[in-house]
């Protein structure tokens, strides 16, 4: 079963577990600097000492650069090891820099933006990738100033800014819109949702815009109970994959329904998340002995369907609420979302739980090395190795990374002033 039924004792008055910010993504035009200048913490005299995070043991204390005063909005592109940032230039203006994930060296800026959004509030930010090149993504949504969108009938339009990772050059998209978008990233293309059955997907290489009727979702035949709370959840190689109520399926190709893992009910399958080309999805068990009081958990490939690895865990007691992300490690091999954990080579899956079916742990990030690390269900810091499947409560200041790329953690915490600072510290060994 794979299952590994694990209880964490805490402490009485944990400190909360701070030091994570949301993530996401925003960009900028022309004018780049390609000064290579890394941006390392001045020691000059007068200047403010650096502030530094207690990290795991498996990261250099010192950090290998940091930015002070970060934005919130940041995204990797994976593919070529690159950080993107926004950055405010003014009040209402921002910009977007990619830096080089190992050194901070500035790659390139652009230039300077106003978002249709609320301009105190940052734009956002994500990562795609297709074709073999990588693309930072800047969005905001709202009304263009000054311009009759009557002939779209559209109240509003999403503004999407596309950088090429490499160089800079930018691409705008603007897309008529009604109410407020879901704008994601992680396919080979930019779906833009309303977090339901209507969507658009919008290809970073060419701009190009392709819209797909909610009516023309094409549930598979048979199965009625695809047809309610249709959500368009991501693009792949071969179309959109859609989910219903029990089931999920790619436009024109496989079915869940025909991909079901062993030992699950072919017919209850439900999508909880997707992270480049994989897809986490839940499974009730066939009739038999723990039916009732297990679930698989499955960790399917995008591009046919097949099942990658599972586990089977205690169904919850009470349902969380929360969907669980799930993130890759840099290479790939391994996935972690919540209380579970996959080796995706080795078929391996673990749950992190409670024997009432709560969930004791929240896995956010993974390594290479296949080590993950997330929090307790009291928020204290925790450390688990996947080939063991044994967690280790860090001590309670212990920051946690955010993400990890090119061997490097990144960290996200708060000076004295609470001001936002980005930490990159180097993976030992």
């Amino acid at each position: 079963m794979g299952q590994r039924v694990v209880r964490v004792a805490l402490a009485a008055g944990v400190i909360v577990l701070g030091l994570l910010l949301l993530l996401a993504t925003c960009g900028g035009g022309s004018g780049r600097d390609r000064s290579g200048a890394a941006p390392r913490e001045s020691a000059k005299r007068g200047a403010e000492p650096p502030v530094r995070l207690p990290v795991p043991a498996e990261y250099i204390a010192a950090p290998e650069w940091q930015v002070r005063e970060a934005s919130p909005e940041y995204a990797i592109a994976r593919g070529v090891d690159r950080i993107g940032l926004v950055e405010r230039v003014s009040a209402d203006r921002y910009r977007l820099r990619a830096v080089d994930a190992a050194s901070g060296a500035t790659r390139w800026r652009s230039g300077a933006w106003r978002p249709l959004s609320d301009p105190r509030h940052f734009p956002r930010l994500l990562s795609v990738g297709k074709d073999g090149r990588e693309y930072f993504v800047v969005w905001s949504y709202g009304k263009v100033a000054g311009r009759d969108d009557a002939l779209s009938g559209a109240k509003a339009v999403v503004a999407l800014d596309v950088y090429a990772v490499e160089d800079g050059s930018r691409r705008r998209v603007e897309l008529p819109w009604d109410g407020v978008p879901t704008v994601d990233g992680s396919g080979p293309g930019i779906l833009v949702s309303d977090g339901g059955a209507d969507s658009a997907v919008v290809d970073p290489a060419t701009g190009r815009v392709s819209r797909v009727a909610a009516k023309a979702l094409g549930a598979p035949r048979g199965c009625r109970d695809c047809r309610v709370q249709t959500e368009v959840r991501t693009v792949t190689d071969k179309g959109l994959l859609v989910s219903g109520r029990r089931g999920f399926w790619v436009r024109g190709g496989w079915q869940s329904r025909e991909t079901a893992p062993a030992g699950a009910d072919a017919a209850s399958g439900v999508p909880v998340s997707v992270a480049d080309g994989r897809i986490l999805a839940t499974w009730r068990k066939k009739g038999g002995a723990g039916a009732a009081d297990f679930e698989v958990w499955a960790v399917h490939d995008a591009a046919d369907g097949r099942v990658s690895a599972k586990v089977e865990c205690r169904r919850p007691a009470l349902a969380s609420g929360r969907r669980a992300r799930a993130v890759l490690s840099p290479e790939g091999r391994y996935l972690v979302a919540g209380r579970v954990g996959f080796d995706l080579e080795t078929g391996k899956g673990s749950c992190f739980e409670a024997s009432d079916g709560t969930e004791p742990l929240d896995l956010t990030v993974v390594t290479d090395t296949g080590v993950a690390y997330g929090a307790t269900g009291a928020r204290a810091p925790v450390r688990v190795d996947l080939a063991t499947g044994v967690p280790a409560v860090l001590p309670v200041s212990t920051s946690v990374p955010a993400a990890e790329v090119a061997g490097m953690g990144v960290f996200v915490g708060v000076d004295p002033k609470d001001r936002p600072h980005l930490f990159v510290h180097a993976r030992r060994g």
